[in-house]
């Protein structure tokens, strides 16, 4: 449950700052436009843990590239803070590196992965 948690404010997060491009823009030019689809569409897959590595991966570089003034803000922008940046980082790439759990579609589709450590024996002691 606590992967769906992280995955789920990650992703609704990416989601609505998507929506505020697409909403927020009255200028929209193109690239804006494929900015904002991009987010919503990561933000979306990231949420139903739909290729979560990729997905999470493009989730962290909206928000730095938003942090960082590399794609300009909205005028509600979600990413204005510097700690909501590096927070929203840091959710995305645990989850990456976390996986997508066992409540998504990547467990569903492509089975839950289970890591069997053999048990050594121990020698006795001299």
């Amino acid at each position: 449950m606590g992967l769906l948690l992280l995955r789920a404010a990650a992703g609704v997060t990416a989601g609505l700052q998507g929506a505020v491009y697409l909403a927020g823009r009255d200028d929209a030019a193109a690239w804006i436009t494929i900015a904002g689809l991009a987010c919503i569409l990561a933000g979306l897959t990231l949420s139903l843990g739909l290729m979560t590595p990729i997905s999470g991966a493009l989730v962290a570089a909206e928000a730095v590239s938003v942090g960082m003034s590399w794609l300009p803000a909205p005028a509600q922008n979600l990413f204005n803070a510097p700690l909501s940046v590096v927070l929203i980082v840091i959710v995305a790439i645990a989850v990456v590196f976390l996986g997508p759990g066992a409540f998504s579609l990547d467990a569903r589709l492509f089975g839950r992965r289970e890591i069997i450590i053999p048990h050594l024996p121990r020698s006795p002691k001299p």
